[in-house]
Parts: C-alpha cells; structure tokens; sequence
C-alpha cells in the first residue's frame, strides 16, 4: 500500500498578514521537497464536517468563527492568530484532510499518511482559537478515529517544537487517548513541563534552548517510545512541526533532517508492532522554507520506510 499525500489549494487561501511567518509559502515548500519521491499518491482533502468539528468544538465555538471571517482585510483574535476570507475554508480541509487520510488508513487503502497543510492547529482549545491555529485538527482526527471500529485508543506523537497544549487540554482527562510531546522549555504557549500528566496518559518531554540531536533522540528511546509502545494504540498520529529545525528562526533547538527521518522510523516501526503500521500526520509548525523542504522529505521518506 501506498502513502498518501493530502493536499488542497484552499490551504493557500489563509493569509495572516504580509509578514506573518505562517504563510502559504510553507506549503509550497514541503511539496516542492516531495518531488521525486516515490511510492507517494496525492489526494484532495475534503471539508471537515459539522459533525466532525463539533465532537471537538462546541458548536457555538464554531459559529463565532464562521462568523468572524471577514470580506476584506484581517480579524485578528489574537496578537497572532487572524482570520481572513479563506482562513475558514482552510482551516475545514486541513481538519477534513485528516479524518479522510484516516479513512483512507482505516479501509485498507493505504498504510500511512501526510497532510500537508495550514494553518496549523495544536494550539487551538476546545474554545479558545490560538497560536496561528483556528481548529485543533489532530484532535478532530482522533474523535473521529475513535468513532470507527477497531479503533479504541490511539496514541498522539508531537515533535512540534512549541508544546501543543489544545491538544493537551483537550485529552487530558480522555484515558483512551495518550499523548507524548516533545518540545522546547522555555517557549510559547508555557506549558507542557513534566508534571502535566493528566490522567497518566500525558507525557511531556521538554528540552532546553540548544539542546539538538543527541538529548532529542535520548529523551524519545528512553521515555516516549516506550511508554507508547506500553499504551498499544490502535492508530497513530503525529503532529509533525518542523521548527525544533536548526534553521528556524522561532526558536533554538538544533535538530537536523536526520532526525526527523530517524523520528519518523521510530514512530512506524512502533506501529508495525502495535497497530499494524498504521500511522497518519499532519504539518503543524516550521517556519524556514528550506528548512521545511528538506525535513518534510525526510519525514516522509520514514513514513515511505
């Protein structure tokens, strides 16, 4: 079986401003990396459904945000977290593209995904748009995961370099959903310190300013991956940011594309034991486009294996 590219041009659409670092230009960067890999079937990511979002976001949540999306120009939310026409439609097919690329995962028709797409969405709560992100995608994948048969716990791994803390605070108090988070301390949003653990089924792993592949390797084998594994998901998901990148500017973790491919390999040799293979992810962060090239190749050639 192959693995699945989702995409959609709406994506291009959310524009948060001239100089915002969240553009569609990462877009274009992680599919131009991609070019000449193969084994890869590109597919359109669909919207999400009112059904899907909602299991998330309260509906009235939702209807504010429709609401807010202006003609013209931008509604900001926050300092960094704006709307525009279009930022509505991107942010349904990134969410949408999920819960499609797990379907696609679930009835056998491919193995393992990669959404690429924006904005970008952990950092969104339940009610509370934030940090670039209008929906928390990966959290509206995992409820609609858990909907399918077969399909009674999973595991969310986020290597993102900001801590997702909507996906944190939206699960933590859910025992059929584990998450593993390694991010840099300290760094927006503030949270994610070790001793945020929920209902035992969150695990934060948090590095230092400079620390790069050695102490991001190490704090995966020895804690992440195991106490996964121990979890026995059913299914995968990741939450692929690219900003703990060397290059980023937004932060000063020193990860190279090495570790992103030998992340990615850990993560499906886990879920060949566990559940099959199956894993889908989805572009959270990573603000350097070449940056974005060369680690999203490398991510999804551990996805390919």
């Amino acid at each position: 079986m192959s693995t699945i590219i989702i995409q959609h041009d709406d994506c291009l659409r959310h524009n948060p401003g001239a100089k915002h670092p969240e553009s569609a230009l990462r877009i274009k960067a992680v599919l131009n990396g991609l070019k000449g890999l193969k084994n890869l079937q590109r597919l359109p990511a669909p919207l999400a459904t009112h059904q899907q979002i909602t299991r998330v976001h309260p509906a009235e949540f939702w209807a504010s945000l429709e609401a807010m999306e202006p003609s013209k120009g931008l509604v900001a939310i926050d300092p960094d977290t704006f709307l525009n026409q279009g930022s509505i439609a991107a942010a349904r097919r990134a969410s949408g593209g999920l819960c499609f690329a797990i379907d696609q995962i679930l009835s056998a028709k491919a193995l393992r995904a990669f959404c690429v797409v924006r904005p970008p969405g952990h950092h969104c709560e339940a009610q509370q748009a934030m940090g670039f992100c209008l929906l928390n995608h990966v959290a509206i994948g995992a409820l609609h995961a858990l909907e399918k048969p077969g399909i009674k716990r999973l595991a969310i791994v986020d290597f993102d370099v900001h801590h997702g803390n909507g996906t944190q605070a939206i699960f933590e108090q859910n025992p059929n959903v584990m998450y593993v988070s390694s991010h840099q301390l300290p760094l927006y949003p503030g949270t994610g310190h070790i001793e945020e653990t929920g209902c035992g089924n969150i695990l934060n792993l948090a590095l230092a300013p400079g620390d790069g592949s050695k102490a991001f390797r190490k704090l995966w084998s020895k804690l992440g991956l195991p106490a996964i594994h121990s979890f026995e998901p059913d299914l995968i998901l990741v939450s692929a940011g690219f900003d703990a990148h060397q290059r980023d500017p937004l932060a000063q973790l020193e990860l190279q594309d090495a570790d992103y491919h030998w992340i990615t390999e850990e993560i499906c040799d886990l879920a060949t034991d566990s559940c099959g293979g199956k894993v889908a992810s989805i572009l959270e962060g990573g603000y350097d486009l070449k940056a974005l090239a060369s680690a999203g190749r490398a991510h999804v050639q551990g996805l390919v294996g």
